[in-house]
């Protein structure tokens, strides 16, 4: 399992946001090209998944589909991701599904209900994109993701997606590390001018959406 310490930066360019990764003394550097991250979250219908994170439950699990491009209609090479949440650790669970069209969702929905295991069915609740740039350091260890232009649509009684609704304009960044790697963090994490914040994406989301 990994930690994926989490800061929401408001009021501040990305470029700023950047620079101050690329003048990190760990040598944090472009590792992977930007692309644009898509996202399908699933929850029960009575919000379990939204509930217990919002509740900040230790033992969590979290559904959806990603797939990446800028096609959101036709859907290609999309993956189903349990993710799960022990405390502050976390892990991801991955599954290849089949392709599918934004518009018509009840196969792939028969298709995660039974790759998720869960005992009450899933339904589709939330469409979210966003930039995403990735940054390591030169040993491997600790790596940064970088979202902005994040995007939101409800997916609630409507799968008719034209253009996104709700646009945020905040940065969200994450430090990725291994659990071993706990207690080296604080030479990664004093040299930057943020702060660690919980944020949930999903929760965001459906915040704004429904707001």
């Amino acid at each position: 399992m990994r930690y994926e310490r989490k800061y929401k930066i408001e009021n501040l360019s990305y470029s700023l946001v950047e620079q101050s990764i690329r003048l990190h003394p760990a040598g944090f550097r472009k590792i992977f090209p930007d692309r644009q991250v898509n996202n399908i979250y699933f929850d029960t219908s009575d919000w379990t998944t939204f509930k217990e994170n919002v509740m900040g439950i230790a033992e969590r699990k979290k559904f959806r589909v990603r797939w990446y491009g800028e096609n959101l209609q036709a859907i290609e090479k999309p993956v189903f991701e349990i993710k799960i949440k022990s405390n502050q650790l976390g892990d991801k669970i991955s599954h290849p599904i089949a392709p599918f069209q934004l518009s018509n969702l009840d196969l792939t929905l028969k298709e995660i209900q039974n790759l998720s295991e869960a005992k009450v069915p899933l339904h589709p609740t939330l469409l979210n994109s966003y930039h995403r740039s990735y940054f390591g350091t030169p040993d491997g260890k600790f790596r940064i993701t970088l979202d902005r232009k994040l995007r939101y649509f409800s997916l609630l009684n409507n799968s008719n997606f034209n253009t996104y609704r709700i646009e945020d304009e905040e940065i969200v960044m994450e430090l990725k590390y291994d659990e071993a790697l706990d207690l080296a963090t604080d030479r990664i994490t004093q040299h930057f001018p943020f702060r660690m914040t919980k944020s949930s994406k999903y929760v965001t989301g459906i915040d704004l959406v429904n707001g």
